[in-house]
C-alpha cells in the first residue's frame, strides 16, 4: 500500500526534491496534499503531475490564478492559515514534510502530530520556536520524527542500534557558509547577494543567509537537543567546508562514528520519507577518490556570535528561543530590504533578546505572542 504524504512547502527546495523523491517510488509513496506560496506556474505542474487532492496557496489571489489554470483538473485549492491547516491534517497523509521556512507552520504541524501523522522535519524553526510543547505533543502522540537536515539524519544513522547512556557527545559540521575566510572588518559592506553565494548546497534563500551568520547551525545544536535527547554539553559544533562529513557520534570508550556522503539533500530526504530504510541512491554518490583534502576548524564565536545566541537562547528556554527564531527571520527581511547591512544582523538580533522578558514553560499561545512581540521589536528600527 502507498504511504501519503503531504508536502508543507512544496515549490521551496526541499519541498521540490521531496517530490522528485515521491517519483522515484511510486510504487511507496503517494501525494496527497501540497502547500506552497504564489509560484503560480509551478503549482499547476506540481498538481498535475503528482495529483493531489488538496492543494493550499498563500492567499485568495494566487487561488484563483491556480484555479483557471487546472480548469478540468480534480483538486480542491484553498489558501491562507486555514488552507495550510487543512493540507496538515489531510487524512490520506500518513507522513507530513514540514518545509515551510519560519515558524508560518508551527500550529499546522502541531495539528498533524495530534492527528498521530510522522513528521519529516525540514523546518527547524518548529523545534527552535516550540520544541518542549512539539515533543510534549509528539511524545502524547506516539509519532515518530524523521529529521531531514543532513546533520541530523546523520546523527540518526550513527546512533541506530546504539545505546544512548553509551554516547559522550555529537559534533555537528557546519560549511562555514560564504564568509568564512572574509574578515570580520569587512561584514558592514557585505550584500545578500554575496551571502547567497553558498559554496555547497543549494539551499532557500532564508536558510542561506542562516548558514552564512551559523544561526542555521545554531538552529540545529537546538534541533539536536530535543531530537536525541542531549544536554547543550554533549553538542558541539565544527566547521567543516567540504560537507562531505555530515556529522560525527563520540562514545564514552572513545570511538567516533561519522556518516560521509554526497552533500546532495535528496539522500536524507529519501532516508526519511522511507522511514529511515536503505532504498537504491539515484542522486548525487561520494567518491572519496576525488577528496583532495578534507578541513576541520572551530568556529570564530566572535565573528560569527549568532551560534552563542542559540546555545542561550536554547539553555534558558521558555520564550527566548521563539523570540531567538522571530527576531532572525525580520532581521534577514530588512537584510534582502537593504535596510541592515550583514555585520547588524547579529546586533539587531541580541537588541531584540536582551529586551524580552522570557516566560518560563510557555504555551503555545505564550510562544506565539513572543513571536509577534520579536518581530515587532526587530522591524522597529528597519
Amino acid at each position: 500500500m502507498k504511504k501519503g504524504i503531504a508536502v508543507l512547502g512544496s515549490t521551496g527546495s526541499i519541498g521540490k526534491q521531496s517530490l522528485e523523491v515521491v517519483s522515484i517510488f511510486p510504487s511507496s509513496l503517494t501525494v496527497t496534499a501540497i502547500a506552497a506560496k504564489d509560484e503560480v506556474d509551478l503549482i499547476v505542474e506540481q498538481v498535475k503531475k503528482f495529483q493531489p487532492k488538496i492543494v493550499s496557496v498563500e492567499n485568495d489571489t494566487v487561488k484563483q490564478q491556480v484555479e483557471a489554470k487546472l480548469a478540468g483538473v480534480k483538486a480542491e485549492v484553498l489558501s491562507g492559515p486555514e488552507g495550510l491547516m487543512k493540507v496538515a491534517t489531510e487524512p490520506t497523509a500518513k507522513t507530513v514534510v514540514v518545509a515551510i521556512p519560519g515558524a508560518l507552520a508551527l500550529t499546522a504541524v502541531l495539528e498533524a502530530v495530534k492527528l498521530k501523522k510522522d513528521i519529516a522535519l525540514a523546518t527547524k524553526e518548529v523545534l527552535v520556536a516550540a520544541g518542549e510543547v512539539f515533543m510534549k505533543e509528539v511524545k502524547t502522540a506516539g509519532v515518530k520524527v524523521f529529521p531531514i537536515d543532513s546533520e541530523h539524519s546523520a546523527i540518526a544513522q550513527c546512533l541506530a542500534g546504539e545505546d544512548m547512556k553509551t554516547v559522550k557527545k555529537i559534533v555537528l559540521t557546519a560549511s562555514g557558509g560564504p564568509f568564512i575566510k572574509t574578515p570580520v572588518e569587512k561584514f558592514a559592506t557585505l550584500t545578500a547577494k554575496e551571502a547567497l553565494k553558498h559554496p555547497t548546497w543549494k539551499m532557500g534563500p532564508k536558510i542561506t543567509i542562516d548558514s552564512a551568520t551559523l544561526m542555521n547551525k545554531g538552529f540545529e545544536v537546538m534541533e539536536a537537543h530535543y531530537l536525541f535527547g542531549l544536554d547543550y554539553s554533549q553538542i558541539e559544533v565544527i566547521i567543516h567546508p567540504q560537507s562531505i562529513i555530515h556529522s560525527f557520534v563520540e562514545f564514552i570508550d572513545g570511538s567516533v562514528k561519522a556518516q560521509l556522503g554526497a552533500p546532495d539533500m535528496r539522500i536524507p530526504i529519501q532516508y526519511a520519507l522511507l522511514e529511515q530504510t536503505r532504498a537504491k541512491n539515484h542522486w548525487n554518490t561520494l567518491s572519496l577518490a576525488k577528496l583532495s583534502k578534507l578541513e576541520f576548524l572551530q568556529p570564530d564565536k566572535q565573528k560569527f556570535p549568532c551560534l552563542d545566541y542559540a546555545y542561550e537562547a536554547g539553555k534558558k528556554k521558555g520564550t527566548l528561543p521563539a523570540v531567538l527564531n522571530a527576531a532572525n527571520e525580520e532581521v534577514i527581511k530588512l537584510f534582502f530590504k537593504g535596510k541592515l547591512n550583514f555585520a547588524q544582523l547579529p546586533q539587531r538580533i541580541k537588541m531584540v533578546m536582551e529586551r524580552h522578558e522570557n516566560k518560563e514553560n510557555p504555551t503555545l499561545e505564550d510562544i506565539l505572542a513572543a513571536d509577534k512581540w520579536a518581530r515587532e521589536q526587530a522591524a522597529a528600527s528597519g
